[in-house]
């Protein structure tokens, strides 16, 4: 990194994490003048490392693009530069893919770090990050994406039982491994439902428990909604995260924002249900998928896991996996030391953040989930960086907008 912008500082801001909303804030500020950034964590790490293989992308292939200032990494542009024709919806391989060849358009080199950021502390005006290795730097501003691995929720009947019985669907890369063995998958969202479709294809016996009374799948394809050309343009904003007419409102999040709070949290919960792709349906036929089922009780026995359900039936399964989510708590991020926590506002796990995603500790700001109960659902989607990156890094400069670059 070259030097210093910022009196007394090794970079203007540090951006904590390289998926898409890092990469997008990152490539924002990268483009405005002056600044000096420092980005740290390995890009795409979480996509790469902790989605299973074979998985597609259940957002539309418009709403997976990555923000950048001058809107030219898209997919589209990345399909054409690499000579790779991708499918629609984007499989997770190519999205990767696409990660880090927008990581090396949009980025010089010396603003990237893998190192992790272990340590995140403000003992004077300036943050200090102590990086994985031991060296340490100081910003003028942090920029938290880190992703929501640390949020991987774990219902209460199973937390306890050895990872090699029970484990959250973000540890499982490789569903190949449980060929030929039993397998009962909690949940009953897109995570829930791939992953049923995936093991049963590499042989294992599977069967999935729904808490809710119906599955729901999007139905983008052979909706009536969607066939009604400008109708369906005013009903549905491009990434479709909400119903119609909710969805145009969730993708204007200084709109959403702005709603009465309970208006915010019931609309919320209707564009975050757990849903499935409809492509999903003709994989899952031979699935057995049962409905209105909780898990009460989980005990290890016989080399496997017996589980007892609110109706009182029984399930025996060699091994458990948990798609039951992810729930915000910023407190689980492990860079994050108490000293900080106390000095930021929260709702819950979320952080109270102002206009332009700063927090209520001057100069940090959360990016992606966390930043959802502010800005609202899209903001746990890729599309969300359309609207972030940009406005984050308005605020980080107050009122100049930031440079094109030619």
């Amino acid at each position: 990194m070259s030097g210093p912008h910022t009196k007394g500082c090794d970079v203007d801001v540090a951006v904590i994490g390289a998926g898409p909303y890092g990469l997008a804030a990152a490539a924002h500020l990268h483009a405005a003048d002056g600044l000096e950034i420092g980005v740290f964590g390995e890009p795409m790490s979480f996509w790469d490392k902790q989605m299973p293989r074979g998985m597609i992308l259940r957002s539309p292939y418009v709403a997976s693009n990555i923000a950048d200032p001058e809107r030219v990494l898209t997919l589209d542009d990345y399909s054409e530069q690499t000579r790779r024709e991708l499918p629609k919806p984007v499989t997770l391989e190519q999205f990767v893919g696409y990660g880090r060849w927008f990581r090396d358009q949009a980025l010089p080199q010396p603003q990237l770090d893998r190192r992790n950021v272990i340590r995140l502390e403000r003992p004077n005006g300036h943050f200090r990050l102590e990086l994985s290795g031991g060296e340490r730097l100081s910003a003028h501003r942090v920029v938290v994406a880190a992703g929501i691995m640390p949020f991987a929720f774990v219902p209460a009947p199973f937390r306890g039982l050895p990872t090699e019985l029970v484990s959250h669907s973000s540890e499982q890369r490789d569903l190949g491994l449980f060929r030929g063995r039993r397998v009962i998958v909690i949940g009953g969202g897109q995570s829930a439902l791939e992953s049923a479709a995936l093991l049963h294809e590499a042989g294992a016996e599977v069967e999935v428990l729904v808490r809710a009374d119906r599955i729901y799948f999007l139905r983008r394809a052979r909706g009536i909604l969607h066939h009604l050309g400008p109708i369906t343009t005013a009903m549905f904003a491009p990434a479709e995260v909400g119903p119609a007419g909710i969805s145009r409102v969730v993708s204007a999040p200084d709109w959403y924002r702005r709603l009465p709070r309970a208006l915010q949290d019931r609309w919320a919960r209707r564009s975050l249900r757990p849903a499935g792709a409809a492509w999903l349906q003709p994989r899952l036929e031979r699935v057995p998928i049962t409905l209105s089922s909780e898990v009460v009780r989980a005990d290890e026995r016989g080399g496997g896991v017996d589980l007892l359900l609110t109706d009182g039936s029984r399930r025996h399964a060699d091994h458990v996996l948990l798609a039951s989510g992810y729930r915000v708590e910023i407190s689980k991020y492990s860079f994050l030391p108490q000293s900080l926590l106390e000095r930021i506002d929260r709702v819950g796990g979320y952080p109270r953040l102002r206009r332009g995603f700063e927090s209520s500790l001057d100069r940090l700001y959360f990016l992606g989930a966390p930043s959802a109960w502010s800005y609202g659902p899209l903001m746990r989607f890729v599309a969300g960086t359309e609207f972030a990156a940009p406005t984050l890094t308005r605020a980080v400069l107050g009122r100049r907008r930031p440079r094109r670059r030619i």
